[in-house]
């Protein structure tokens, strides 16, 4: 006969709830690098030279 324990006790129970909460901020983390790296692909910034021809320094 196979027996199953199904018992969690509380300092289990919050080492699983500190393991999710981690692992849903590190993919946000992730979700939120690769958002800005995709995005500042197709973004393109003015030349420096052009913004320099507007505002000359002295």
């Amino acid at each position: 006969m196979i027996h199953s324990l199904l018992y969690i006790e509380p300092g289990s129970g919050s080492y699983i709830l500190q393991v999710v909460i981690a692992a849903v901020m590190g993919a946000g983390f992730v979700v939120k690098t690769y958002w800005w790296r995709f995005k500042n692909f197709f973004y393109r910034k003015k030349n420096d030279d052009e913004t320099q021809e507007d505002n000359p320094v002295k």
